[in-house]
């Protein structure tokens, strides 16, 4: 799982959770290089020491010698005096002559691992040259870390007696111990730490997406088309500040956009119904001026067949005068908003209500449920059905080569009653399915094409939607969707 598909407050939580772990690891490394560090600077400074005291021990028994004090007498000056010293400062001690040979050991054999009977080239050369005419050295003997330290004996003219050579084991048991025991209880401290800092990190990482969420939550909410709330969080962090400031600055612009597109679309939608209806008038009036202008030219009072003729006449203005005011009555309908009288009714039975008016024997009506509570207008339920089911009508051809067939159906699906009108009629285009729901748009000879509108807009002010699907010469389905109560 990549860590950009995470979200923010857990990439929080993470990056909080491994930037203590990563401290606790950095702290220990530094810990042991500090106690290692501090260990050699111990057994550099103690083997110093132990040579300091050592050079005085041997100085001392130069001074009180009675042999002649020459190199050539270092192995009879020293012959008891090295284990003396040896003992008490619990140090192994070797004496090389000048050359790089062995002259006496504290170890009771010549043939120990330890010792070698000459020395090297390099420790004579780096002992000659040196300011302090010192050399010391590391060495592993069976598995134990020594410090070899070399330097020059000289009498009390400064002259070169013999080198002195101490073999100093570093025994880091102590510090080693004292090291594990600092890194437990550091490793309890730090798993104390790490608890703690789990939640603190959890409540940080929630403190901090809290407002983006907020923000998140709202610009989820937000609609062009109805009123949006600003956000007010309180006092929050600069960056968020500026982010909120921002989301409600856009709130205030969307909300003049939206007037203006309401307005021009509320024109623009008058304009439109206007050209409509005087269309829609226009093709009943000329049938009617032509009627009137054909009886002016003819009326003879004489005529044996007067009486006919008006009464031919009157049918044919009657007749289109009932065009115009079927006309008026469908702009009517589609402008009238229906009311939202949210009556808790049983859908089933309104459904089969509406059906009845209809003498059409191929509709068939099937409810898995013989009661469906929701909250809407009786009057508008039945004026959808109705419509949807004269749309369902009039899409059955009239060539008789196909059995017509509607089904009516009611459903409950979680929380929702659906509403299923299926006809096997001629279907609707491609062309066409972006502009069923538009008003003054039909594919038949006769209506205005109001009917799929008014009932889209009867729904939606419901909360509902209206959704179908189409096959060309095989039928189409509607599904009107609305909540339960």
């Amino acid at each position: 799982m990549k860590l950009a598909r995470l979200s923010l407050r857990l990439r929080i939580f993470i990056a909080m959770i491994l930037l203590v772990l990563l401290a606790s690891i950095l702290i220990a490394g530094v810990t042991i290089y500090q106690y290692n560090e501090e260990a050699r600077e111990y057994h550099q400074d103690r083997l110093e020491r132990k040579e300091e005291n050592i050079r005085a021990s041997i100085e001392y028994t130069i001074k009180e010698t009675t042999y002649e004090v020459i190199p050539e007498m270092m192995t009879l000056i020293f012959k008891d005096a090295i284990y003396q010293i040896a003992t008490i400062h619990n140090m192994e001690i070797n004496l090389y002559d000048l050359e790089g040979g062995l002259l006496k050991s504290s170890k009771a054999s010549f043939e120990s691992d330890s010792l070698t009977k000459c020395l090297d080239a390099k420790i004579l050369n780096t002992i000659s040259h040196s300011l302090d005419h010192r050399y010391v050295t590391n060495t592993l003997e069976n598995s134990d870390n020594y410090l070899s330290s070399y330097s020059i004996i000289t009498d009390k003219r400064f002259k070169p007696l013999a080198i002195l050579n101490l073999h100093y084991l570093e025994n880091d048991d102590f510090l080693n111990k004292e090291l594990r025991e600092f890194l437990e209880r550091l490793s309890y401290a730090y798993f104390v730490m790490l608890i703690i800092a789990i939640g603190l990190a959890y409540l940080l990482s929630k403190y901090i997406t809290k407002s983006l969420k907020t923000i998140s939550d709202k610009m989820n909410e937000t609609r062009f088309e109805t009123r949006n709330k600003k956000i007010d969080i309180g006092s929050t962090s600069q960056e968020i500040a500026i982010l909120v400031n921002s989301y409600n600055s856009m709130i205030d612009e969307l909300e003049a956009s939206a007037v203006k597109l309401a307005t021009s679309e509320r024109e623009q939608a008058w304009r439109e119904m206007a050209k409509q209806v005087a269309h829609e008038i226009k093709n009943p009036l000329t049938p009617m001026r032509l009627s009137v202008q054909s009886f002016q030219r003819k009326f003879n009072p004489e005529d044996p067949n007067i009486y006919e003729k008006v009464d031919e006449y009157s049918k044919t203005l009657i007749q289109q005068i009932d065009t115009m005011s079927s006309i008026a009555s469908a702009f009517s309908n589609f402008a009238k908003m229906p009311a939202q009288e949210n009556e808790t009714l049983n859908v089933v039975k309104i459904v089969k209500l509406a059906l009845d008016i209809f003498n059409e024997d191929y509709i068939v009506f099937i409810a898995e449920k013989k009661e469906i509570i929701a909250n809407f207008d009786r009057t508008q339920l039945i004026r959808v059905v109705t419509n949807l089911v004269k749309n369902g009508i009039q899409a059955i051809p009239e060539d008789g080569l196909k059995t017509p067939k509607i089904v009516v159906e009611v459903r409950d699906d979680n929380g929702f009653v659906n509403i299923i009108v299926t006809d096997n009629g001629k279907g609707i285009s491609e062309e066409n399915k972006e502009k069923i729901f538009e008003p003054k748009f039909t594919t038949k000879n006769s209506g205005m094409g109001l009917g799929l509108g008014m009932v889209k807009n009867i729904v939606e002010t419901y909360n509902g939607n209206i959704t179908f699907t189409s096959q060309l010469n095989k039928g189409t389905t509607f599904t009107v969707t609305i909540p339960k109560k």
